[in-house]
C-alpha cells in the first residue's frame, strides 16, 4: 500500500512538472507573437510629424466615369488653380494627377493647409460661398463614380513637396501598416530616405490622421519608367537598404503602387 502511495505521488509530481514545462513553453511561444509596447506619453503623430510648421495635407481619390475623364480634367484645370492662387485661402494645390498604371480613370489631388485644422476649416467655410467652386462641385458630381479622401501629416524626415519642372511621372506608393507599427516604420525610414535622394526622386512622405488609419503614402518622381527601374535598383547598392526592406516588410498588411501623370494645373510637373 505504501509503495502504491509513493507511485501515485511520483506520478502526480511528474504530471505537475510536465504541465509547468508546457506552460513555460506556451508562454515562450506566445512571446514570439506578442510585441511589448513601451508606455508613451505623446501621440505618435507628435513624434513623427514636423515641428517647425503645422502643415496638414488632404489627398483626394476621384474615380471618374471613363467617358468623362477628359471633361473632368478640363474642369479641374479651370477651377483648382484659382483656389491655389487666391491668398484668401490658406491652402495650396501640391499636385494633381491622373493614374496611368494602377486604378484606371482615377484622379488624385494633394492639398496642403498651412495652419493645420483651423486652416482646413477656414477654407471649407469660404468655399461654401464660392460660386465658381459650387458650380465646379455640381458639374464634378455628374462625372464621378466614387470619391474618398484622407487627412495626412508629413513625416519629419521627408522633404516638403515643392513645385518642380517636368516632364516627370510620379509614383504614389501606399502602405497599409499593421496597427501599432507606425513608430517602427518611421525609425527605419528616417535612415532609409538618405538612400533615395541621389536622383531627387523623393517628393514627400505622409501618414494618415483621418480616413484609413495606419496608412503611409510615399510620393516619388522619375523621368520615365526606365528611370524608375534604374533608380530603385541602384538603392540596393547602398549598405543598409536591404536591412530596411527586411525589417519593414513584416509591418505591412497591404501595399499599392500608382504611376501618375500630372495635369496641366499641377505645380508638380
Amino acid at each position: 500500500c505504501g509503495a502504491l502511495v509513493k507511485d501515485v505521488i511520483s506520478a502526480t509530481a511528474a504530471g505537475l512538472s510536465a504541465s509547468n514545462n508546457r506552460n513555460r513553453e506556451d508562454s515562450w511561444f506566445k512571446s514570439l507573437f506578442v510585441r511589448k509596447v513601451d508606455p508613451r506619453k505623446d501621440a505618435h503623430s507628435h513624434l513623427l510629424a514636423k515641428k517647425e510648421d503645422n502643415n496638414l495635407y488632404k489627398i483626394q481619390f476621384h474615380n471618374v466615369k471613363p467617358e468623362c475623364l477628359e471633361a473632368y480634367n478640363t474642369l479641374c484645370d479651370q477651377v483648382l488653380p484659382s483656389i491655389h492662387a487666391d491668398s484668401a485661402y490658406p491652402c495650396e494645390l501640391v499636385g494633381t494627377w491622373n493614374t496611368w498604371y494602377g486604378e484606371q480613370d482615377q484622379a488624385v489631388h494633394l492639398w496642403r493647409y498651412r495652419g493645420g485644422y483651423p486652416a482646413l476649416t477656414e477654407v471649407m467655410n469660404k468655399l461654401k460661398n464660392n460660386k465658381d467652386f459650387l458650380e465646379y462641385r455640381k458639374e464634378r458630381g455628374k462625372m464621378l463614380l466614387s470619391r474618398r479622401n484622407q487627412l495626412l501629416l508629413e513625416f519629419s524626415f521627408w522633404n516638403e513637396p515643392v513645385p518642380r519642372d517636368g516632364p516627370n511621372i510620379y509614383e504614389l506608393r501606399s502602405y497599409q501598416l499593421r496597427p501599432g507599427t507606425m513608430i517602427e516604420w518611421g525609425n527605419y525610414w528616417a535612415r532609409a530616405i538618405s538612400y533615395r535622394q541621389h536622383n531627387r526622386e523623393a517628393v514627400g512622405g505622409f501618414f494618415s490622421q483621418i480616413g484609413n488609419l495606419y496608412m503611409v503614402h510615399h510620393l516619388w518622381a522619375y523621368k520615365d519608367l526606365q528611370s524608375r527601374e534604374d533608380t530603385r535598383n541602384a538603392a540596393w547598392q547602398h549598405e543598409g537598404w536591404d536591412e530596411v526592406v527586411y525589417y519593414t516588410v513584416p509591418l505591412i498588411q497591404h501595399m499599392e503602387s500608382r504611376i501618375m501623370i500630372p495635369l496641366k494645373a499641377s505645380p508638380l510637373q
